[in-house]
């Protein structure tokens, strides 16, 4: 929004004392100051905040500073903030891997050891109120010039049917040639599986067989000692495990396609912890079976977790390798073999199946993977839908579940061209998956082409997006200091006030469980428009109040005693000391968002009964609508005021 100050402020500001400010600066600051002064001035009247809405910073002490790179509600009300390295080389390099908890209520922050880099990995809410977090950095990427020596993916083999084998970290690969590659890890290589084949004589007795012997395989990535193209392998070739002795010399042995000087990308880990919120650490479970870098975690209606797509450990897009994990159990299973890009914007359905909004970001080819459509999990068969334009750019779009989540309406946002792409759009589009025939429809338009939106669904059933930016990772200065609401009802965008601080790629908004907006992280790859200074991380956090908040606070509803889970039935009730004032009852998921993907955020209508003194809430008993976990309940009154959220477990 523009905001121009009057001739009547403009002469009262150039008057008197602004005479010896003049005197210093040309016409043009002087007018630029004044400007500023009368937004800063505007911006903080009641009038324009209850239209409006305001922003403010968060007091963040130096010591708890950090990269946010994923942030998650937790039903503590605390906000779990994780950095890993953080998009540093450095840090990784040291192992300084960063989470921090913050509490709003107090503005308090507490430091959490971090066992792993959890940078780029992904998460997902138990029915516990555990955090699933699975997945991160293995190896930073090197590009170009930088690449000294030939690497790339080994598999190694073992051909041993009695033990598996584990080569360590550092140990020496060596080609036909005599070229040596050193292991970047540990790697256990599993044992050879024996399969006996049975065949018999014409009389019926039986032949003795003879056994198919599958050699155990597992990857690790291994880089030239030497510098320089003498030790690029441009072909297919075995090599020699260096130390082996006995039998393991006999049996396990390397192969590799290819050894090149070509980018070599991030690699993933293994690695999956759940975060404790009461006991506030990470507790360690089964590790995947596959590396991922990018990965998304989808909660499925029994509450088991999707883990989809990711870089492996070698820095290859899985080619569809995708795994569910058990809470508990706390052990990880095959799932449906299925392509998708890097964090792709995976749903839970009343129906069971996935809804894939076409968003996504990171890794993948322009042509695989990217149209939108309803995944069947169980039958693994995937129904395109169409309807949408700007095809070309679905990367870093925003898009989420409307509210309530009965109507099963989902919208995308924004979006821009693949990879490092100049091209963003101000498309929207909403698609109702109960119709027979689903397909996107265009909705109103961003104020500008916009990548890395970010989106949250308000207890009052609107939709807060802000922030983003029209190029890649800002590039040109390009951060929207905008701020808008969608009304799914009305189909239509109203103006908020403005953020003070650009967030693009890196960056997350979620609410909080009092009805204001947290914003966090953004990571410019340049500091200025001309693209000649890097950029900074931006370690400043910003919440938004919205204009509900700035209602006459005596009228704000409230919920004060009830139970801590509803009851078998759904229900729930809660004391209230003005039940007449509350006409809604929504349920809201926590948020666990990284990368402009948050696959968590949900808002379910809920049944409501009153009496004098308390309300009854009563939970859809659907678990495909409502998956199992702790979601905040907030009520509103006829304009939309909602209360403070309670904390309520459905299980």
């Amino acid at each position: 929004m523009a905001h121009r100050p009057s001739k009547r402020m403009k002469k009262n500001l150039f008057g008197g004392g602004a005479v010896v400010l003049l005197a210093g600066l040309n016409a043009p600051a002087a007018l630029s100051f004044a400007t500023e002064q009368y937004h800063a001035y505007e911006i903080a009247q009641p009038e324009y905040m209850a239209k409006y809405g305001s922003w403010n910073d968060v007091d963040i002490p130096k010591e708890y500073r950090t990269n946010a790179i994923h942030a998650a509600l937790l039903h503590t009300g605390k906000v779990l903030i994780i950095a890993g390295s953080g998009n540093k080389q450095d840090h990784f390099d040291a192992g300084t891997f960063d989470t921090v908890l913050w509490n709003p209520k107090d503005n308090s922050f507490k430091k959490v050891p971090t066992p792993e880099d959890f940078f780029c990995g992904g998460h997902a809410q138990l029915p516990s109120g555990n955090l699933l977090v699975a997945g991160g950095t293995a190896r930073y990427e090197v590009l170009g010039d930088a690449v000294k020596r030939a690497g790339g993916g080994m598999r190694v083999k073992n051909e041993n049917p009695v033990k598996a084998v584990t080569i360590k970290k550092g140990t020496k690969f060596r080609s036909p040639s005599g070229a040596e590659y050193v292991s970047k890890f540990d790697v256990t290589v599993p044992r050879a599986e024996r399969d006996f084949q049975v065949s018999y004589y014409a009389t019926g007795q039986m032949r003795p067989g003879k056994a198919k012997v599958t050699a155990g395989e597992a990857r690790v990535f291994v880089e030239a000692v030497a510098e320089g193209p003498r030790s690029v392998a441009t072909g297919p070739a075995q090599y020699e495990i260096e130390g082996l002795k006995g039998d393991d010399a006999d049996n396990v042995y390397g192969l590799a396609e290819k050894l090149t000087l070509d980018k070599q990308d991030f690699q993933g880990v293994r690695a999956a912890y759940e975060f404790d919120p009461k006991a506030e650490k990470y507790v360690p479970v089964a590790p995947m079976k596959e590396a991922r870098w990018y990965p998304t975690l989808t909660t499925l209606q029994d509450g088991r977790v999707l883990a989809v797509s990711g870089l492996d450990d070698v820095g290859a897009i899985l080619a569809g390798d995708n795994e569910i994990y058990d809470p508990k159990t706390k052990q990880w299973s095959k799932g449906p073999f299925r392509y998708f890009p890097t964090y792709p914007s995976l749903f839970l359905t009343k129906s069971g199946k996935l809804f894939y909004s076409g968003a996504n970001a990171g890794y993948g080819p322009a042509d695989k993977g990217r149209e939108p459509g309803l995944w069947d999990v169980e039958k693994n068969t995937f129904a395109k839908i169409g309807g949408l334009n700007a095809t070309d750019q679905l990367e870093t779009a925003s898009s989420l579940l409307l509210p309530p989540a009965q109507d099963q309406r989902f919208m995308l946002l924004g979006g821009g061209g693949v990879g490092e792409s100049d091209k963003s759009t101000p498309r929207t589009a909403v698609v109702d998956l109960k119709k027979d025939s689903p397909a996107f429809k265009s909705g109103p338009e961003l104020p500008q082409g916009t990548r890395y939106l970010n989106s949250v669904i308000m207890p009052d059933d609107s939709v807060f997006t802000s922030g983003g930016s029209e190029d890649y990772r800002g590039r040109g200065a390009s951060n929207i200091l905008k701020a808008q609401f969608y009304d799914p009802k009305a189909n239509a965008f109203r103006e908020a006030a403005d953020p003070t601080i650009g967030r693009n790629y890196h960056s997350e908004a979620l609410l909080l469980p009092d009805g204001r907006v947290a914003t966090f992280g953004s990571d410019s790859l340049f500091g200025d428009k001309d693209n000649t200074k890097l950029g900074k991380f931006e370690q400043r956090m910003e919440v938004y109040t919205p204009p509900y908040l700035y209602r006459d606070k005596n009228l704000r509803p409230a919920l004060r005693d009830g139970p801590q889970a509803a009851a078998g039935d759904g229900r729930a009730t809660f004391k209230s000391d003005h039940p007449e004032r509350i006409v809604k009852a929504r349920l809201m998921r926590p948020s666990a968002v990284t990368h402009t993907t948050d696959v968590e955020q949900r808002s379910i209508e809920l049944g409501l009964t009153k009496d004098r003194n308390s309300v009854t809430v009563t939970v859809p008993k659907d678990r495909a609508l409502v998956p199992p976990g702790w979601y905040m309940l907030f009520v509103t009154d006829p304009e939309g005021t909602p209360s403070e959220a309670k904390w309520l477990r459905i299980d």
